[in-house]
């Protein structure tokens, strides 16, 4: 990639830094990021990485993470470049590929081919990127790697497709109607959710923007569903049965690209965990928020695939489960201090 800025009207520009990013490593890494990256950019991760602040620490991460994984590329199933309110994102889904020779962040290397998925949302000012929010499914890598530190996951665990369609990477202009409309359609869902009565699921008339054989892909430890039947069995019964009051927390993000659409906050739900079931575990009585980001592929009105990327990891530590900790004591590291 050449000097040139990333101006949101040129996709392929946006697209090209972040693949070239992703596959650089030494000098030409740090070069990537000083070219694409404002001096003071800030970068909010999936737990352990969290919140950063300026050009050196983002080099930081991505040399620990060249480490590990030494001949990565970048496989983006979903690339939106668009306006969120007066801001410009560009938001992305996929998966980083690449042989794992080498721990990362309590991870053990599983010295093959290995996937860390990812949902990405960048904010463009003046030709460079000014604030990235990256949830990198470390929990999956943990599958990956044989260990699993937390109870089963109720829906299927496996790797998230592609769009149905194979239309998911967007360098084209897109119709402002449509995307609108999108958006729109997503917004609405979000507010029927907030109608649930404590006592039937009913209550959120969720039929009324989803397409029958919906695909929703959730997060290692909670996993996909298909069909309202299984979504609700396997993800939104246990989730409000453990957070009755949960809330929305506010967004960093609500962009409609064509018949996508993508939301997230840092953090983008709160809730009081009041009830038992979720991710295996009892009630804890203590609040918790969740960084969340989704993906939405709309079809003929209707929501038809979701992807639904969150820190799960980040979100157990406040309900007093150290995920990394249990990797470490699995791996013959227990911690001993009480």
């Amino acid at each position: 990639m050449r000097e040139s800025s990333l101006h949101p009207g040129n996709k392929a520009s946006i697209h090209e830094a972040l693949r070239a990013l992703a596959a650089a490593e030494g000098k030409a890494l740090d070069e990537t990021v000083e070219r694409i990256y404002h001096p003071d950019a800030r970068w909010y991760g999936s737990h352990p990485i969290n919140e950063l602040k300026g050009t050196d620490a983002i080099k930081d991460v991505w040399h620990n993470v060249r480490r590990s994984f030494p001949d990565m590329e970048r496989r983006d199933s979903i690339f939106l470049v668009g306006e969120s309110g007066t801001k410009h994102y560009a938001a992305t889904i996929g998966i980083y590929q690449s042989n794992f020779v080498a721990d990362w962040l309590g991870v053990p290397a599983t010295h093959g081919v290995a996937h860390l998925r990812y949902g990405e949302a960048h904010e463009l000012v003046d030709g460079k990127i000014i604030q990235t929010y990256a949830l990198w499914d470390l929990l999956d890598l943990l599958r990956q790697a044989g260990i699993w530190p937390i109870a089963p996951s109720l829906g299927a665990e496996v790797a998230w497709p592609a769009p149905a369609t194979a239309d998911g990477v967007r360098l084209g202009e897109e119709d402002s109607e449509h995307s609108a409309s999108s958006i729109a359609l997503v917004l609405a869902m979000h507010q029927g959710l907030f109608r649930f009565d404590r006592r039937d699921l009913d209550s959120m008339q969720q039929h009324k923007y989803w397409t029958r054989n919906f695909l929703w892909y959730g997060p290692a430890g909670i996993g996909t569903a298909r069909g309202m039947d299984g979504y609700r069995a396997h993800h939104q019964a246990p989730f409000l049965r453990a957070f009755p009051d949960r809330s929305g927390a506010g967004h960093f993000i609500d962009m409609g690209c064509g018949s996508y659409a993508v939301t997230g906050g840092w953090p983008s739900v709160q809730a009081t965990h009041a009830g038992p079931g979720w991710l295996g575990l009892a009630a804890t009585g203590k609040r918790v928020t969740m960084r969340v980001m989704d993906f939405y592929r709309i079809e003929n009105g209707l929501i038809a695939e979701n992807w639904v990327p969150i820190d799960i990891i980040e979100a157990l530590l406040q309900l007093g489960t150290d995920v990394l900790e249990r990797v470490a004591h699995l791996r013959g590291r227990p911690n001993v201090r009480v």
